[in-house]
C-alpha cells in the first residue's frame, strides 16, 4: 500500500502542474475567443481558422518534445548525463528550425493559408491579419516546449506551471487592453489579441529559461551542448523522430480538415465548432498531464529495463485518466449551457455549440485514454512507428472520410459531423489496446 501511495504521489507531482500548465494555456484561446467573442461570429470564426493552421506548428512542435522526453527520461534512468544533454540540445535546435520555417511561412503568405479553410473574404480577411502577428510566438514556443520536457523530466514540473500562470496573466490583462482600447490606446480588435499572445508567449519562454538556469546552478550541474550523437545515435533519433513527426503531422493535417469541413459548412457552423475549441483544449489539458508522468516515469523504468514494474504502472495510470476523464465529461453536460451563454452570438450558433460539446462529452473519454496510452506510455519505449501506423489509420482511413460523407453527402448539421468523424478515436483505442496487451512496446534505448 506505501509503494502504491508513493506511485500516485510521484504520478501527481508530475501531472498535476503539466496539466495546470497546459489548461493555463488553454486559457490564451479562451480568453481570446471570450473577449473576441463580443465582436460577432466573423471574428470568432477567423480566430478558430487562424488556430487551426497555427495548432499545426503546435503538434509538430510537441513531436520533437516527445521525442526529447522519451530520450532524455531513459538516460535519466540510465544516469548518462552526457546522453541528457546532447538530447536536449539535438531536439532544441530541431525545434528552432521547426519555428523559422512556420514564422517564415505565415508572415509571406497568410491570405493563400486561410484560403485553404475557407473563401468569405470578410473571414479570410481578418484571419489572415491574426496569423501573420501570431506566427511571431512560434520561435519564443518552441524554445519554451522543449525547457518544459527537460524541467519535468528533472521532476521540476513546478517551473513551467508558473511561467504559464504570468504568460497567462500578461495575456489576460493585454486582451483586456488592446482588443477594446484601454488606457488611451486605440481598439485594435483581433489584432490586438494576436500581439497579447505574442508578448505572453515571449514572457513565458524566458521565465522558462531563467528557471532552467537557475537549477543548472542551485545543482552545481554544468550543461554542455552537443550535437555528437554520432552515427548509430541520429539513427537511433530519427527512427524515432521520422514517425513521429509523421504521425503529428498527418493527424493535425487531418484536424485542418476537419476545420476546413466546418468552413465550407458555413459562417454559424464554423463559429460554433470554434466555441468549442477551448472547452476541448481545457478538459483535454486537465488530463495530460497523466500522458507527460506517463512517458516519463514508464520511460525511466524502460531505461532501468524494470519491465514489470512499467507495465502494473502503465495500468495505474490508465485508469487515473479513465475516471478523471468521466468526472470532467459529467461536469460539461451540466454547465455547457453557462458557457455557450457568454458569447454575444446567434441563438442558432449557441445551439449548435452545445450540441457539439455534448457530443465531445461522450467522446471525451476514448480520447483521453488514447492520449495516455498512444501518446505516453507506448512511446516511452521509442518504438514510435507503432502509434503512426495506429493515428495514421483513425484519421485517415476512418475519420476524415466519416467527417466528409457526413458533412458533404448525407448533408447533417454540425454536432452530428463532428461526432460521427471523431468515432476514429474509438478505432485507435482498440488497436492501442491490443498492442499495449503484447507488450512489443517495451524496450530500453541503447548509448
Amino acid at each position: 500500500m506505501k509503494q502504491e501511495n508513493n506511485f500516485f504521489k510521484t504520478v501527481c507531482k508530475i501531472a498535476i502542474p503539466v496539466a495546470l500548465q497546459c489548461m493555463l494555456q488553454s486559457s490564451f484561446s479562451m480568453i481570446d475567443q471570450i473577449m473576441i467573442g463580443q465582436l460577432g461570429s466573423v471574428s470568432i470564426a477567423a480566430i478558430g481558422l487562424a488556430g487551426k493552421f497555427s495548432s499545426i506548428f503546435s503538434v509538430v512542435v510537441s513531436a520533437i518534445a516527445v521525442v526529447a522526453g522519451i530520450m532524455i527520461a531513459q538516460y535519466m534512468g540510465k544516469q548518462e548525463k552526457e546522453e541528457v544533454d546532447k538530447s536536449f540540445s539535438v531536439n532544441m535546435v530541431a525545434s528552432v528550425i521547426l519555428a523559422l520555417i512556420f514564422t517564415i511561412l505565415c508572415l509571406v503568405s497568410p491570405k493563400q493559408i486561410i484560403r485553404i479553410y475557407t473563401q468569405e473574404d470578410q473571414i479570410c480577411n481578418v484571419a489572415a491579419s491574426y496569423l501573420q502577428i501570431v506566427a511571431l510566438t512560434f520561435l519564443p514556443m518552441a524554445g519554451a516546449t522543449i525547457l518544459s520536457t527537460m524541467l519535468r523530466c528533472m521532476e521540476k514540473a513546478s517551473l513551467p506551471l508558473y511561467a504559464s500562470v504570468v504568460a497567462a496573466v500578461i495575456n489576460t490583462v493585454l486582451n483586456y487592453i488592446l482588443i477594446f482600447g484601454k488606457l488611451g490606446i486605440s481598439a485594435m480588435g483581433v489584432e490586438g489579441a494576436a500581439i497579447a499572445t505574442v508578448i505572453a508567449q515571449i514572457a513565458n519562454f524566458l521565465f522558462m529559461l531563467a528557471a532552467f538556469i537557475l537549477i543548472y546552478g542551485k545543482e552545481n550541474q554544468t550543461f554542455r551542448f552537443s550535437l555528437n550523437l554520432g552515427n548509430a545515435g541520429y539513427k537511433q533519433y530519427f527512427m524515432m523522430l521520422m514517425p513521429i513527426l509523421i504521425t503529428e503531422f498527418l493527424w493535425s493535417l487531418g484536424e485542418n480538415v476537419y476545420a476546413s469541413i466546418y468552413g465550407h459548412m458555413g459562417t454559424q457552423a464554423c463559429a460554433a465548432m470554434t466555441l468549442t475549441n477551448p472547452v476541448q483544449g481545457l478538459m483535454i489539458g486537465a488530463l495530460s498531464g497523466l500522458s507527460q508522468a506517463a512517458g516519463i516515469l514508464i520511460g525511466k523504468s524502460l531505461g532501468k529495463k524494470e519491465y514489470d514494474e512499467a507495465y502494473r504502472n502503465s495500468k495505474k495510470i490508465v485508469w487515473y485518466g479513465l475516471a478523471g476523464a468521466i468526472i470532467l465529461s459529467v461536469l460539461l453536460v451540466i454547465l455547457r449551457y453557462f458557457y455557450v451563454d457568454i458569447y454575444e452570438v446567434e441563438d442558432s450558433v449557441k445551439e449548435s455549440a452545445r450540441a457539439a460539446l455534448m457530443a465531445f462529452a461522450i467522446i471525451s473519454p476514448v480520447k483521453v485514454l488514447n492520449m495516455i496510452l498512444g501518446g505516453g506510455i507506448v512511446r516511452s519505449g521509442g518504438k514510435t512507428k507503432l502509434i503512426m501506423w495506429i493515428d495514421l489509420t483513425g484519421t485517415w482511413i476512418f475519420g476524415v472520410p466519416l467527417g466528409l460523407i457526413a458533412a458533404f453527402v448525407w448533408g447533417l448539421s454540425i454536432p452530428y459531423v463532428y461526432f460521427i468523424l471523431s468515432l476514429e478515436e474509438v478505432v485507435r483505442l482498440a488497436i492501442t489496446v491490443v498492442v499495449f496487451k503484447k507488450k512489443i512496446w517495451m524496450q530500453s534505448l541503447e548509448v
